[in-house]
């Protein structure tokens, strides 16, 4: 799983992000290249094209739902777009608030971008349950003239596994 979320769990509003952290965008591109990325509809929809070199698997409950992009299959539960991703490597679940609620159960690693702020949102992230997740690294970025608030990477790994 990857997302960018503030210190209050949010993820976005009106299907669009609150923060622009051109850092994050590369970190993102530089992990999910090349892997399958789980989605629902309406991240699909904020995107103005799907994301070059990874394949798209999108979930949406619209049975007439169709994309026409080599690049991207259509499922209808999270439970299909497991089923496409048993047997790989990586791949990774990238929203949006829903999709992350249902996909936290089947996740071993959460990759993420913890915006120091807090926002108004209509999507939000689930919160990361530390009897269940153990925080493995972390990178502190302040505030930059590209970065108009301080941010952390972190990687957590699923207990037991």
């Amino acid at each position: 799983m990857i997302a960018a979320v503030a210190e209050n769990n949010a993820l976005g509003k009106d299907n669009d992000l609150l923060w622009h952290l051109p850092d994050d965008f590369k970190r993102f591109k530089t992990l999910t290249t090349g892997h399958k990325i789980v989605m629902g509809r309406k991240t699909f929809e904020s995107f103005p094209k799907p994301l070059p070199n990874r394949h798209h698997i999108i979930i949406t409950r619209d049975k007439d739902y169709h994309v026409e992009h080599p690049n991207c299959t259509i499922v209808h539960s999270l439970g299909d777009a497991l089923d496409l991703v048993k047997g790989e490597d990586t791949s990774f679940i990238i929203g949006g608030g829903e999709i992350y609620t249902l996909a936290m159960p089947f996740c071993d690693v959460l990759e993420v971008t913890r915006v120091h702020g807090t926002y108004d949102a209509d999507a939000y992230f689930p919160t990361i349950d530390p009897s269940v997740w153990t925080l493995e690294r972390e990178e502190y970025h302040a505030k930059d003239e590209k970065h108009a608030v301080d941010f952390t990477y972190r990687t957590f790994i699923r207990k037991g596994i």
